[in-house]
């Protein structure tokens, strides 16, 4: 009875799962990449995932692994020091001092050991090497005092301990050491100015429309703060996998991108915002890349902006990227800055936006070679011109030449009958 049953139900749920539709969940995008997907991309090149070289906060999506050379790390200390982590900088900082205070203390207090002060504690007549030091807590007391040069006044060394002298002497040197190391490496941390660049900001897209007449790819830089960055450049890359004539492959293979180098434009005057442009010609990488063909492409710009911070005089760079997705063909930005009484006022909260325009959805070259031929006719009118002036020319340079002949030939005959 209960084997019947239980085949009952097993043919039951077999109908209900033969029955029943299935249903494929679609994996979720994350909300970044959801709310940055241009409407027009298709949805499967939006399934597609991108990894990126350079995240959009600005740090670098690239761990280093197997490395076997790790003593490197020690040479370069204060370096490593200010690069690690907050929590543990303070844990080391800590425990530095902490291990040299106990560690002269323990000698402060063998000193006294094996010279027998400690056997001599209230004795007028015993001149200790360090006076009112009767234990080992007041030798670890001691010891920060000497270190940190507070002397309280209590705890005195005396001058019948020359061992004692020459402890409190390479203590002082060595304290001083220990306070310049880990001062200075707290103070370069503080002032760092990758806190500088929190205050640099880049589009959360780029477009590429057409600026005078030319096909552009854009990109608009802020910077929030009201000191400026002093001499500020911009530069941007290409990243993108390659295969050689060879067969040689190079994955993340960096191209540059000319945003006015050769103009003096990428020299900028960080006021206000301001868009960076890069004219799409034949030196380009975007030289071939149309509207259609653009979201087929795995490539990444990194857009990089650096120059001296005017409070501290440090140099300081923010770094940012664009992958396929972010990059909308046929938009331009908003307009953030407004003429008001007396100043200009900048609109952050337009900063990010765009609006579409008017763009053509073939690529660079292909409105070049377009030009090209529309131009054609006006050159084989001008050349056809120029060879129809040419051919009168000779002829009538050949007509005035028979002439010639034919005045010479009158002349001979005239002579002729003279002297007959």
């Amino acid at each position: 009875l209960f084997s019947t049953a239980a085949n009952v139900l097993e043919e039951d749920s077999m109908e209900q799962d033969i029955e029943s539709p299935v249903t494929i969940h679609q994996p979720k995008l994350p909300k970044q990449a959801r709310e940055d997907l241009p409407k027009h991309i298709s949805k499967e090149c939006a399934k597609r995932k991108i990894q990126r070289y350079v995240r959009k906060d600005g740090k670098c999506n690239v761990h280093h692994g197997n490395v076997r050379e790790t003593y490197r790390y020690l040479t370069d200390i204060f370096t490593t020091l200010v690069d690690l982590k907050w929590r543990f900088n303070l844990l080391i900082f800590v425990m530095v001092y902490t291990v040299t205070w106990l560690f002269f203390g323990m000698i402060w207090w063998l000193i006294a050991y094996m010279r027998g002060d400690m056997d001599h504690i209230g004795d007028s007549t015993w001149t200790p090497c360090v006076s009112n030091l009767n234990g080992f807590v007041s030798a670890f007391l001691f010891s920060i005092e000497t270190e940190t040069t507070i002397g309280y006044g209590y705890r005195v060394i005396t001058d019948k301990c020359p061992e004692g002298i020459i402890l409190l002497l390479v203590q002082s040197v060595l304290g001083s050491i220990v306070n310049a190391f880990m001062v200075g490496c707290m103070f370069v941390k503080i002032s760092q100015p990758k806190k500088r660049a929190e205050t640099l900001v880049f589009s959360t897209n780029a477009v590429i429309s057409m600026r005078d007449g030319k096909l552009c790819l854009m990109f608009r830089v802020g910077d929030l703060r009201n000191s400026h960055i002093v001499e500020a450049s911009i530069r941007a890359k290409l990243i993108k996998s390659k295969q050689t004539k060879e067969g040689e492959f190079i994955p993340l293979n960096q191209t540059d991108i000319n945003v006015g180098y050769y103009t003096g434009d990428d020299r900028l005057f960080l006021v206000s915002p301001l868009i960076i442009s890069h004219e799409i010609n034949q030196q380009s990488p975007f030289w071939e890349i149309s509207k259609a063909q653009l979201p087929k492409e795995e490539l990444e710009i990194v857009v990089i902006l650096e120059g001296m911070v005017e409070a501290t005089g440090m140099t300081c760079q923010a770094r940012s990227s664009y992958i396929t997705s972010e990059i909308l063909w046929g938009y331009r930005f908003t307009p953030v800055l407004t003429l008001e009484d007396g100043f200009y006022e900048v609109d952050y909260n337009s900063f990010h936006e765009t609006y579409e325009t008017n763009t053509p959805v073939h690529s660079a070259k292909e409105l070049a070679e377009m030009a090209s031929r529309a131009e054609l006719p006006l050159t084989w009118s001008v050349s056809s011109k120029l060879d129809q002036h040419a051919e009168l020319e000779t002829e009538e340079e050949e007509k005035n030449q028979e002439d010639q002949n034919e005045r010479n030939g009158d002349v001979a005959n005239l002579e002729n009958e003279s002297k007959v």
